[in-house]
Formats: C-alpha cells, sequence, structure tokens
C-alpha cells in the first residue's frame, strides 16, 4: 500500500547539496544541487504525500530548486533563517549541521504551519533580478562618491569619475530594461501604473514594490504594514509600557520608501496633514516619516487590490 500520510519536508539548501529531511517519517535524502539533482529530488517527492516543503533563503542557491518545486505545482514556504534558527533554539537544538537543519525545517514547518510562498512568474523572477542588482549599483555609486571626496592624487579621482559614470550608465540600462520588460506584461504594467499614480513614487520604487512585495493587493492593512516591517511592535510587562519600534518584515523595501515618504510629504496633501498632525502631536521627525512609509504601503495595498488609481481624496 502507498503512502498515505501527509508529510512536511525540510530541505536545508547549500552551494552543492540539498539534504531533505521528511517529517514525521524520518527519511534522508541527499542529492547535488543542480538539475540532475532536482530531478531526483521531485522523482523521490513523488512517493510520499507532501502536505509542504520547507527550505530557508539562501539567495542565489534556492532560486533554481524554488523554481522546480513551482513548476512542479508543490507547496513550499520560504522562510527567514533567523526564525528556523530561534526556532531550533526553542526546541532545545543547539547542534547545527545540514542534515541536522533539514530535520528541524521539516519540524518548523509540522508545528507552525507557514503559510504556502507565493509563487512569481518568470518575468517577475528576472525583475527581481534586475532591482536587485540596481541596489548594487546605487550602493556601490555612493562608495565611489565618497571616496572621490578624500582623493587627493589627480589620477584616482580621474577613476573615480570614471567609475561614476559608469555606474550611473549601468543603472540607467538597467532601468530602460526594467520597464521593457513590465511592458511585455499587462498585469505588472497595469499595476506599475497604479502605483506610480501615487505622489512620492516613482519608477525605480515602484519596482522595487512590485518585484519585493508581489504580494500588494492580496493583504490585509496590518499585513501589508507587518510584511513592510512598518507595523509598530508592542512592548508591555505588567505595569511597565516600553516605546513601540518597527522590526523585521522586508528591510530592502523599507529603505526603497524612504525617499518617496519625503517626497509625498511635499506633494500628497492628505499625508502632508497627517505627518503635521503627528508633528505637531509631539512624534519625532523619524516616528512621523515611519508612519507616512506605513501609509505609503498601506495605500499601494489597497489601490492594487481594488485596481483603482490614486485620486486627492484617497489618503
Amino acid at each position: 500500500m502507498g503512502q498515505t500520510v501527509s508529510q512536511v519536508v525540510g530541505i536545508d539548501i547549500s552551494k552543492d547539496h540539498l539534504d531533505i529531511h521528511l517529517h514525521p517519517g524520518g527519511a534522508k535524502q541527499r542529492v547535488t544541487n543542480d538539475q540532475a539533482g532536482h530531478t531526483r529530488l521531485l522523482a523521490w517527492l513523488k512517493k510520499v504525500s507532501v502536505e509542504r516543503i520547507v527550505f530557508e533563503a539562501t539567495g542565489p542557491y534556492h532560486r533554481l530548486v524554488e523554481r522546480r518545486l513551482a513548476t512542479a505545482g508543490l507547496p513550499f514556504a520560504k522562510v527567514n533563517p533567523r526564525q528556523a534558527r530561534r526556532f531550533a533554539e526553542a526546541t532545545g537544538r543547539l547542534a547545527k549541521t545540514d542534515r541536522v537543519d533539514a530535520a528541524m525545517l521539516a519540524h518548523f514547518g509540522a508545528v507552525l504551519e507557514p503559510a504556502d510562498q507565493l509563487v512569481k512568474s518568470d518575468v517577475l523572477v528576472v525583475l527581481t533580478e534586475l532591482v536587485a542588482a540596481r541596489r548594487g549599483l546605487v550602493k556601490d555609486r555612493t562608495a565611489t562618491a565618497n571616496r572621490s571626496k578624500i582623493h587627493r592624487i589627480p589620477l584616482l579621482k580621474r577613476q573615480a569619475a570614471q567609475r561614476l559614470l559608469q555606474i550611473e550608465r549601468q543603472i540607467d540600462a538597467i532601468d530602460r530594461h526594467c520597464r521593457e520588460l513590465i511592458d511585455s506584461d499587462q498585469s505588472l504594467k497595469q499595476r506599475l501604473a497604479i502605483l506610480l499614480s501615487i505622489p512620492g513614487i516613482g519608477e525605480a520604487t515602484a519596482a522595487t514594490m512590485l518585484a519585493d512585495m508581489p504580494e500588494l493587493g492580496q493583504l490585509e492593512p496590518k499585513q501589508a504594514a507587518s510584511l513592510a516591517g512598518l507595523a509598530p511592535v508592542t512592548r508591555e510587562s505588567g505595569k511597565w509600557r516600553g516605546k513601540s519600534f518597527i522590526r523585521g518584515g522586508r528591510a530592502q523595501l523599507r529603505q526603497a520608501l524612504y525617499m518617496p515618504a519625503l517626497v509625498a510629504l511635499r506633494f500628497n496633501p492628505p499625508l502632508k496633514t497627517k505627518y503635521q498632525s503627528l508633528i505637531d502631536a509631539g512624534k519625532p521627525a523619524k516616528v512621523a516619516i515611519t508612519a507616512i512609509m506605513r501609509k505609503l504601503v498601506i495605500l499601494a495595498n489597497a489601490l492594487l487590490r481594488d485596481g483603482r488609481t490614486w485620486t486627492p481624496h484617497i489618503a
């Protein structure tokens, strides 16, 4: 008789291998992290009833196996490595090896039941990579500009200036490619138009929101704010009341929203009024700006959900 009990699969992903663990069955497997290994993984998974597959986000190493799982229609959840490590410590597992981590991830999936990952389209996968490359170039531009200010040797000054021009050309090329890519997909094109209608949000920020937070438009307001790491975390214990603060979420998206929030303070009247009311209430400027960033995310989520562009009366 075949296996009928639903099980959770944990996969520890490294550059060269995938360590696989089945919970509660306990079966183990190791395959190579390449096309051949992924084919072996899919063949192995067909032999069991899989409720969920859990693995950690590991930069470039998880992307190919993620696409193979998505193409095969298998349910999977990509979890934050820090969250997974905290779970392991809470359950008393201090050892850390690839096989131990695979078992821990399977246990994590069975106990906490993380939500299945939203599968990105091929176009969105490419857009995400382009946005990440652009982010790296912007950091490089800032570092090069800062170094150029302290150079005293003419040769180094010329090289810094040439590098800055090269970076600008590369950023422009990525921006053009991003726009062409978005224009090729009608759904992304419509979503971009909605985001660009919000005062303060430009093309670079809109592309980042599309790539790094594809769930926008499908979330509750509090979920959207929390996913972006913009929901205040309350700290209370007995009679003690600590200051609320933001943490977690998608830091790259949060960083991308800072400058748009500053622009919105000037050109988005409802948000400008909101900011001023917070300042008048004695809130620090950074806290007020964070509130505007949160409003932008919630506003973008609502507009994308309803499929409509921004109008002045929508705050």
